[in-house]
């Protein structure tokens, strides 16, 4: 991959620790963290498997795949108030303007298999932007244990506040970018399924969320959604999956789109450790990533 580091910048790459259907179960409503380990009436079924479709690299695969692109990417620093927020941004080979897509890491922090996904989604027609949450924190050297502890520690501490002022400050700089147009959505993974849910309730401006494997937010706050919201999630995974029915029932109630798949045999995690379970990761990597860039052709357009 081509990539840029923007002057006075010091690049360092998180280390990601190794994490991760035939058959879903879904339904539809229109009108965070984890250990270590078309336009389709079933966007995110069998129907949404395109052959030859591409999905992200596992987490074994990423950083070769990543070294391997061909697309331009490059670390930027973004002013966020009085923090300053660095990201990784990757763009689309293509003529026109493209709308952007913000990628909100899971607990791990932004690593290289973060850095993939995003590649895949600018592969995919997107501008992609990763930001790094712990831009500002101290992240110790040493083993790579050491500081994939020190990461999903300090991330725990983050508020929801200053996580959703710096996904807006990412998308912000990106729609601002000459390649980009003025539309964004966010994905976001584990801890960044919850945020980019989350960002559904605090933005005004987001066109649409997907999460994966993320748990919902309070019912009680989810009034405030505009964007229509994908979720993705593996069968077995109880505690992210108890919090689905009390958001799919208020988000019905609100008149709200809420579309959430469950692949069974997957767990969570599973489009990071797409060689786990028994092969149930990978088929539900293979559905799960056709229906995210369906969902966001539908409502960012590409």
């Amino acid at each position: 991959m081509r990539q840029t580091i923007g002057k006075g910048i010091a690049v360092v790459i998180m280390a990601g620790a190794i994490a991760g259907c035939t058959t879903t179960r879904s339904s539809s409503s229109s009108a965070d963290d984890h250990s270590p380990e078309s336009h389709a009436s079933d966007p995110a079924g069998s129907a949404a498997i395109q052959a030859g479709a591409a999905t992200p690299a596992g987490a074994e695969t990423a950083t070769a795949r990543l070294s391997a692109s061909s697309r331009h990417g490059e670390y930027v620093m973004i002013r966020s108030g009085s923090d300053s927020l660095r990201a990784w941004v990757v763009y689309p080979e293509r003529k026109t303007k493209a709308p952007v897509v913000i990628v909100v890491h899971e607990i791990f922090g932004l690593s290289d298999w973060v850095r993939g996904v995003a590649d895949q989604l600018a592969a995919d027609g997107f501008i992609a932007i990763a930001p790094d949450f712990l831009t500002m924190k101290q992240i110790p050297a040493g083993p790579d244990s050491v500081r994939t502890r020190a990461i999903s520690t300090t991330i725990r501490t983050l508020e929801s506040e200053f996580v959703q002022r710096q996904i807006t400050a990412a998308a912000q700089y990106a729609m601002a970018l000459p390649a980009a147009e003025p539309r964004y959505g966010v994905v976001g993974f584990c801890w960044g399924g919850s945020a980019s849910f989350q960002h559904a309730v605090h933005s005004s401006n987001v066109g649409a969320s997907v999460v994966y494997y993320g748990a919902s937010p309070a019912a009680a706050t989810l009034a405030s959604v505009k964007a229509p919201v994908l979720g993705l999630y593996g069968g077995n995974d109880a505690r992210v999956n108890a919090t689905i029915p009390p958001a799919d029932s208020a988000m019905k109630a609100l008149r709200k789109t809420y579309t959430h798949h469950i692949y069974e045999g997957a767990g969570h995690g599973f489009l990071r450790q797409q060689s786990g379970a028994n092969g149930a990761n990978l088929l539900a990597a293979q559905q799960a990533w056709p229906a995210t860039i369906a969902w966001f052709k539908r409502h960012l357009g590409a």
